[in-house]
């Protein structure tokens, strides 16, 4: 909710006041949710809830023709300072992205040995695929567009770049023999160090119910 607060908020700095359609339709337009999980369809519910914070207020209702009614927002000093604060928080803190790759890899061992370096040699193939399309394509992509956009892109692509050497390593050391893997022969001994070692760092497991 917080980058969905922070590019709503954004955007109607720059633009108020403005509709909440077209506030939909800007950030439809950068493909939002691929880059900042903000969904197209939660944009609506979160202007009526930061109205009802006192973040933002209406301006107007305007209706042309059949079409419905489109109510203008614009920041109030509060939503101005929220703005602030989320934007500087986002520039001064580091939050690890949330991909589901990470969740699936944490289970690696569950794959057969051949299949998971085939899995990371195709990712890495995917991503390799990606950054050549955007070398490829980037002076018409950048058309039109602030230089800080291209910028923004250049960290993506360095980020795809990097994970595809990474993919190659694992793959590499996959097929070397490293690590545990479905249908070979278990290590008993491996697991319970395992175990000891998440229990010293993060405590025995808590039943929630008996708190």
């Amino acid at each position: 909710m917080s980058t969905t607060r922070l590019m709503i908020l954004g955007l109607v700095s720059y633009l108020q006041p403005v509709h909440g359609y077209d506030i939909r339709k800007e950030l439809t337009s950068w493909n939002v949710e691929s880059w900042a999980n903000v969904q197209p369809g939660s944009i609506y519910h979160a202007l009526r809830r930061m109205t009802e914070e006192g973040l933002l207020e209406e301006v107007a209702t305007e209706q042309v023709g059949n079409r419905p009614a489109r109510t203008l927002y614009r920041l109030t000093a509060a939503g101005t300072a929220e703005y602030q604060a989320l934007l500087r928080r986002y520039w001064w803190e580091y939050q690890e992205p949330h991909d589901p790759f990470l969740a699936a890899f944490a289970f690696l061992p569950h794959l057969p040995r051949a299949e998971a370096a085939g899995a990371l040699r195709a990712r890495a193939r995917l991503l390799e695929d990606w950054t050549k399309t955007y070398r490829d394509n980037v002076d018409q992509w950048m058309e039109h567009k602030p230089p800080h956009v291209g910028w923004q892109f250049e960290l993506t692509l360095a980020r795809c770049e990097a994970e595809a050497r990474w993919c190659h390593d694992i793959a590499a050391r996959i097929e070397a023999g490293e690590g545990a893997h479905h249908n070979e022969e278990p290590d008993a001994k491996g697991a319970e160090e395992w175990r000891r070692a998440i229990r010293a760092e993060h405590g025995e497991p808590v039943d929630d119910e008996d708190e």
